[in-house]
């Protein structure tokens, strides 16, 4: 049987043979398994020596693998570039940062065996992230699971043992805008969660800013809910009832008590208003008319420069 570890890299010079050496420590747990190991790093465009280490550790080690990209595409490319490459009987997905600790594969192939189709991770304390982005996390979870009916276990990782049949299944979800989280859920297939402790990064610090999780999130809601539409239309209506409610009142008044209407101010302050939500709805309706713009173009998902 033949495992294959996939690692997406995006400046991961120093964490690439670190990850190496930390993964080998498994030699006995796979020689007493019978599995074979195939290991593929992603180089998802870096603008450091990542391929070059790749390149020294394939020539020790012809099990190591090398997938460069002619740019940076995003990890989602990248972890759907190693589900293409892999040909393994079972499949696992790993940070090259030593967040996703490899000790954890023995107990993870142990739950394969029993049955499990998948065998996923979660994070039970966010030690080392900021309070604030720990707190958005939290909420875009919560937001997620009411909005969706994908379920996304709050603190997932994308540390995954799959078999072949899940990996398949992913795979035959083309789609340009990918959220591979949301994909694991929709994909369904019968996982176990193991939880552990947030583990620091080995070497340099994570690529993913405050803002690029922001973008994520949205990809994550428009790729798995069509609520936000629903809130816009429901707005739209709520607010013509209530321009017709003023507008009767309005008149009421000016018929028994023979008040004309006055203050400007007001009137500004509810084009303002009225005006902002309109926006708020066209800017919803935007970003779906976007993905589904991207996705018609049909450009793939991404372009190899180098493969060993």
């Amino acid at each position: 049987m033949l495992m294959s570890v996939i690692v997406p890299c995006y400046n991961e010079e120093e964490n690439v043979p670190v990850f190496y050496e930390e993964l080998l420590k498994n030699t006995p747990f796979f020689e007493a398994e019978g599995l074979e190991l195939e290991i593929i790093y992603i180089d998802d465009g870096s603008k450091d020596d990542t391929a070059a280490q790749v390149r020294r550790l394939h020539e020790r080690d012809p099990r190591v693998h090398l997938v460069s990209f002619s740019r940076n595409f995003g990890k989602e490319a990248g972890i759907y570039a190693g589900f293409q490459k892999s040909k393994g009987d079972y499949v696992v997905m790993m940070d090259a940062d030593l967040q996703d600790p490899p000790s954890l594969l023995p107990e993870m192939f142990s739950y394969i065996k029993q049955g499990y189709d998948s065998v996923a991770t979660r994070r039970v304390s966010r030690k080392g992230e900021p309070p604030i982005r720990s707190f958005f996390a939290r909420m875009f979870y919560k937001l997620m699971n009411k909005i969706s009916k994908t379920e996304i276990v709050d603190g997932a990782r994308d540390y995954r043992l799959m078999t072949r049949q899940v990996v398949d299944s992913i795979l035959s979800m083309c789609e340009y805008n990918r959220f591979t989280k949301g994909i694991f859920g929709w994909v369904g297939f019968e996982t176990k969660w193991l939880e552990y402790e947030n583990v620091e990064r080995a070497h340099g610090e994570t690529k993913w800013s405050f803002w690029k999780l922001f973008l994520y999130s949205l990809d994550g809601i428009t790729a798995f809910s069509t609520v936000p539409l629903a809130i816009s239309s429901i707005m739209g209506v709520v607010f013509c009832f209530v321009a017709f409610v003023v507008i009767l009142a309005l008149i009421v008044k000016n018929l028994i008590y023979h008040d004309p209407v006055a203050g400007w101010p007001s009137l500004v302050c509810i084009i303002l208003l009225v005006s902002g939500i309109q926006l708020f709805c066209v800017g919803i309706l935007g970003q779906y008319l976007s993905k589904t713009y991207l996705e018609v173009k049909r450009r793939p998902i991404y372009l190899v420069k180098e493969e060993l």
